[in-house]
């Protein structure tokens, strides 16, 4: 097996209780990475099915090899596509349906891939390892469309600083690497704000959605999962950060939405009823000690929602 890719599966029992998984169901695993979670559902079936997604080709190959002893494939793709894959793989509806958000472990500890500001590697960011980087974006963006992508999708309020100083420093030289970016960052955020965190990671978070236009996957690839479910079907979903856990949130607050009539109507002219329910009504989190042996599941929230 690829040793390479690793991935500590997060939240495994919680995720596994949530897909309620039947010996002969149909699984999809749309955000497969090394295989951690994929090879645990694997484990569980006898006469069912999974299929594993993913963009990233270094995950596709180590996922390939870990499923590869229970006779199931991986699929290079995005999840946001998943009804065409599920089909072209003879699948026309799911049991249950994991979505793993975010970047993997790998992705961040293996430096070359410029997704971490710990080290000074090529500014990359790119989970398919195709397309536009990250040094592409700080190099070519408008100074205001640069500090829109800091502010929206890093929640940066010093986004118009960094921006700027982004746009001064690049008239010199492009800015190519992690570490000039974090310098840059480091020089623009005032000195109390970089005593409890490092000042870094909100840019990095921007960037990377950016880069990977997960906001846009994210939002087609919920209605698309739902869709695909059979009924009391299961889609979960694992949360990283506020902004990708509001819109999974409010997604399944839709699914489950029933009446849309005006409060003043008498009686309900739309017929419109729910068509999921929340498994739990509050996001599941990682336990005290799961945070003790993996430390990066401490942002974790996994929501599930079931198809009626």
């Amino acid at each position: 097996m690829d040793n390479n890719f690793y991935h500590l599966p997060v939240l495994l029992d919680e995720v596994l209780a949530g897909l309620d998984i039947k010996p002969d169901g149909v699984y999809i695993d749309g955000t497969c990475g090394g295989g951690g979670h994929s090879s645990e559902i694997a484990k569980r079936l006898s006469g069912g099915t999974l299929v594993g997604i993913d963009r990233d080709p270094d995950a596709v190959k180590a996922a390939s090899e870990r499923l590869a002893p229970y006779g199931f494939k991986v699929a290079r793709g995005n999840y946001s596509d998943i009804t065409d894959i599920a089909r072209e793989n003879g699948i026309s509806a799911a049991d249950g349906i994991l979505l793993d958000l975010g970047v993997s472990s790998h992705q961040l500890d293996t430096e070359e891939r410029g997704f971490s500001y710990h080290g000074n590697a090529p500014l990359d960011m790119r989970m398919s390892q195709e397309g536009q980087t990250a040094a592409d974006l700080v190099n070519t963006l408008a100074e205001e469309e640069l500090s829109r992508i800091l502010f929206e999708y890093g929640e940066e309020k010093f986004s118009r600083r960094i921006a700027g100083e982004i746009v001064r420093r690049r008239a010199d030289k492009p800015i190519e690497t992690t570490g000039e970016l974090a310098d840059i960052v480091g020089s623009s955020v005032p000195a109390k704000f970089k005593r409890d965190k490092n000042p870094c990671r909100k840019t990095f978070q921007a960037l990377r959605i950016a880069v990977n236009c997960e906001f846009e996957h994210l939002d087609r690839g919920l209605d698309e999962a739902f869709e695909l479910l059979k009924t009391g079907g299961r889609l979960c979903v694992i949360t990283f950060h506020s902004l990708e856990d509001r819109i999974v949130k409010q997604r399944f607050a839709s699914f489950c939405k029933g009446c849309i009539c005006p409060p003043d109507f008498p009686q309900c002219v739309c017929g419109r009823t729910p068509r999921g329910r929340l498994v739990n009504r509050k996001p599941v989190e990682a336990s005290q000690d799961e945070l003790e042996r993996n430390p990066r599941s401490r942002s974790a929230k996994l929501r599930v929602i079931e198809k009626l």
